[in-house]
């Protein structure tokens, strides 16, 4: 089959090109040209036709779209970009997939239409009993999620055959990427995790399935990967070997924008969920290779520096300090 991939050579993107691979289909990627991207794909180079472009030129998109059987559109602005470059990020997200999809209606034959939706556009739900089902209603919370709801209703509407998937916590590969903001989730907040060799095999058996058009599926690990916030960030800790952090380095009062995911349907369906969480620690640490052995050296070194980011955990500090002053005699 003849794919066109969106956001080819991102985190869900370009495991999900493997999988195509892997399973023979024509592919054709499209991305913004940037020097991350371009060293991203040069071990695709001859395998797939690649076009960089611009989703939010509309000659850009009318030329990717041209005899293609299947679309898999994952490009899409993130946060914190989202929020920090709003009039961008709905240029991108929104107005860049309402040009694909009306690209894609243009053509002789129009493509079906798979559009990769997240887990966060259930929005706050830790109140509620687990787990979130395809049926229930939205709760938008940031530009991000406003997009991709917007999107999810321009493909209903489209015309098209379509499939609406949304997406578990699918981690990269690359170890490292740290941020202060892992600490804004409370560490019992539900989380699912979903291996990213699963979600590329989903997506790829969404294209060759003839039962997943007109659906929203959710796509996660299934029970063997569904966590709570300070296992899972835990868990990637021990995969480099770096032990773990205690509870007060999180915070205990801000929104969860996670959930445990109802993946019955899908998995029925697409049968992708070959892994999960503990498979992918395993990969971590392979992934190591003469690291393993430097970084539990490493690891005192790092955690105090990664404690030092958290304002929970200075917080709680503070707290201990003035609790012991007032209890001495």
């Amino acid at each position: 089959m003849k794919v066109l991939l969106t956001g080819s050579m991102g985190n869900v993107g370009s495991n999900c090109l493997r999988s195509l691979l892997r399973h023979n289909h024509e592919v054709r990627c499209f991305d913004i040209r940037s020097k991350a991207n371009e060293r991203r794909f040069r071990s695709f180079v001859g395998r797939v036709e690649m076009f960089w472009g611009d989703i939010t030129r509309p000659d850009d998109v009318a030329a990717i779209v041209k005899d293609i059987e299947a679309v898999i559109h994952l490009g899409f602005m993130l946060p914190p970009l989202t929020d920090e470059q709003p009039e961008r990020a709905e240029a991108v997200n929104v107005e860049g997939t309402r040009l694909l999809i009306e690209a894609a209606r243009q053509e002789r034959i129009p493509p079906r239409f798979i559009f990769g939706s997240s887990f966060s556009v259930y929005g706050e739900t830790q109140h509620l009993p687990p787990p979130r089902k395809a049926t229930e209603p939205t709760n938008p919370s940031d530009n991000y999620t406003r997009h991709k709801i917007a999107c999810e209703a321009m493909t209903r509407n489209s015309g098209l055959d379509w499939c609406i998937v949304r997406l578990g916590v699918v981690p990269p590969r690359s170890i490292g990427g740290f941020s202060p903001k892992m600490f804004d989730a409370p560490p019992g907040a539900r989380i699912e995790f979903a291996h990213p060799d699963d979600v590329g095999l989903a997506l790829n058996n969404c294209i060759c399935s003839e039962e997943v058009w007109g659906r929203v599926l959710l796509i996660g690990g299934g029970p063997g990967s569904q966590l709570y916030y300070r296992d899972f960030v835990n868990g990637m800790l021990e995969g480099m070997r770096l032990g773990s952090l205690p509870d007060r380095a999180f915070t205990t009062t801000a929104s969860a924008f996670t959930d445990w995911l109802d993946t019955v349907e899908s998995q029925e369906l697409l049968q992708y969920q070959q892994h999960c969480f503990n498979d992918f620690i395993q990969e971590m640490r392979s992934r190591l290779g003469l690291g393993r052995y430097l970084m539990p050296l490493l690891a005192p070194l790092v955690r105090w520096w990664m404690l030092r980011q958290s304002p929970y955990y200075k917080a709680s500090q503070r707290e201990r300090v003035q609790a012991s002053e007032v209890a001495q005699p």
